[in-house]
């Protein structure tokens, strides 16, 4: 069950092949698929990267052997001689960029630094394009650290804005990789900024870019304090829900997971319920599908069902199955914490459609045992505006029935109209702007 779920197949081809590794180690180092299998297949990566040296280390370790294939050797010999080439034409821009007194020189203005490299350094637009073939070999190599400087610094001289665009995606990769969550997060930002810009290319790479950035985003969100609030902001937009929906349903795995856990019930859960619902025959997967028991089908049978394989949806998944070790135990913070809150969502929903509820049918349903499940409700009716209590002599819950009037209701229902109507106003004064002929 664990390998059907498994969405690294769907992922992977959204990702540069660098950010596949660490996908291939995680399936690894769970058992997922035949240990020999996951060695060819980080392989079959590593052929289409200068990280040769790696690469005849995991073949030894596939074959059992010191002996590795001629190729390899021979591919050695021109990375190495390639990585010279491209470190002496790029010299004297890394000479002058490792000069703290001559980068003092260099202003906001491009334009003024590239005269100025021209004059005084004799440095032009060759030898700024030799930084970006250097930095973008380095990060071939695995040299992550020393292609996010180049990388960053091209950026910052180059005139070249579909170059530019191209060391950005390299700089995020690289930070990403080194795991520098918060400046994986800052170049997230800025590239979509200019993804989401009215001068990007063309719609269908918008998209495309938009798709990227979503499977790239998923490795900063889940390791990000905020990451859980960040992700529901960036996918629940229109525009990028749409990608989803059209190009990568997959990804509302996460996007649900995100709702499940978040800490306070964000105002846009019960529209992403209807985007659940209309897509609930194009993509199966049990967390999305353990709301929909829970919101559409009120199926609390199935819910249940569904809610343990979540589990171990949720332990199988790169992304959401990320280990802490707690002294001498390991834990699955977002596991501990989907079960948990699922729980909520499956008696908050139980208890708006019955008055009394028998206290060992709830146990059941919420996979705990009698003792267990007592002390979780007391809990959760002392800390939540749940009116309800319990009578211990028939052992049930009974709930007190919460109605709106009619004037609530009318708020209830209006309350976001405002909002809505603005954004419709705002969308067709684009599509004017947009129709009316240039002048």
């Amino acid at each position: 069950m664990a390998a059907k779920y498994d969405l690294t197949q769907r992922i992977a081809p959204q990702l540069d092949r660098h950010l596949v590794f660490p996908l291939l180690e995680f399936l690894q180092e769970r058992g997922l698929y035949a240990e020999e299998d996951i060695l060819k297949a980080k392989i079959e990566l590593l052929n289409h990267t200068n990280m040769v040296d790696y690469a005849m280390d995991i073949h030894k370790s596939l074959y059992h052997s010191e002996d590795v294939p001629q190729e390899m050797v021979e591919r050695r010999v021109e990375v190495v001689a390639r990585l010279k080439s491209l470190e002496e034409a790029a010299a004297p821009i890394v000479t002058f960029l490792q000069n703290p007194n001559a980068v003092q020189e260099l202003r906001a203005e491009k334009q003024h630094n590239l005269q100025m490299l021209n004059d005084r350094y004799q440095i032009g637009t060759e030898q700024i394009e030799a930084l970006y073939q250097y930095a973008k070999f380095q990060f071939e190599c695995g040299n992550y650290s020393g292609a996010a400087d180049y990388l960053y610094q091209y950026r910052d001289l180059s005139m070249n804005s579909e170059r530019s665009l191209s060391a950005l995606w390299g700089k995020l990769a690289a930070e990403i990789l080194m795991q520098n969550w918060d400046t994986a997060l800052e170049e997230l930002n800025r590239l979509k900024e200019i993804i989401d810009s009215k001068n990007f290319s063309s719609p269908l790479n918008q998209v495309q870019g938009r798709i990227w950035l979503m499977h790239w985003s998923l490795f900063i969100f889940f390791n990000n304090e905020n990451g859980r609030t960040q992700i529901i902001d960036l996918f629940n937009q229109d525009k990028y829900l749409n990608a989803i929906q059209t190009n990568a349903p997959h990804l509302l795995r996460y996007l649900a997971t995100a709702f499940i856990v978040n800490k306070r019930r964000r105002p846009q859960f019960k529209d992403f319920i209807k985007v659940i619902q209309q897509e609930q025959h194009s993509f199966e997967d049990p967390i999305t599908e353990f709301l929909a028991c829970v919101y559409v089908n009120y199926d609390f049978d199935e819910a249940q069902k569904k809610m343990k394989m979540c589990e171990e949806v949720i332990l199988n998944d790169p992304f959401l199955g990320k280990r802490v070790e707690e002294g001498s135990f390991t834990t699955v913070p977002l596991r501990d914490e989907f079960l948990e809150n699922a729980r909520l969502f499956m008696f908050e929903t139980y208890c708006h459609i019955h008055q009394r509820i028998d206290m060992g049918v709830v146990a059941e349903k919420l996979n705990l045992n009698y003792d267990e499940a007592e002390r979780w409700i007391v809990n959760l009716i002392k800390t939540s505006k749940l009116d309800a209590k319990i009578d211990s002599q028939t052992g049930t819950i009974v709930i007190e029935p919460n109605h709106l009037n009619v004037y609530e209701q009318l708020i209830d229902h209006t309350k976001a109209l405002s909002g809505r109507t603005n954004k419709l106003v705002t969308q067709l004064l684009e599509h004017a702007q947009q129709s009316q002929p240039a002048r």
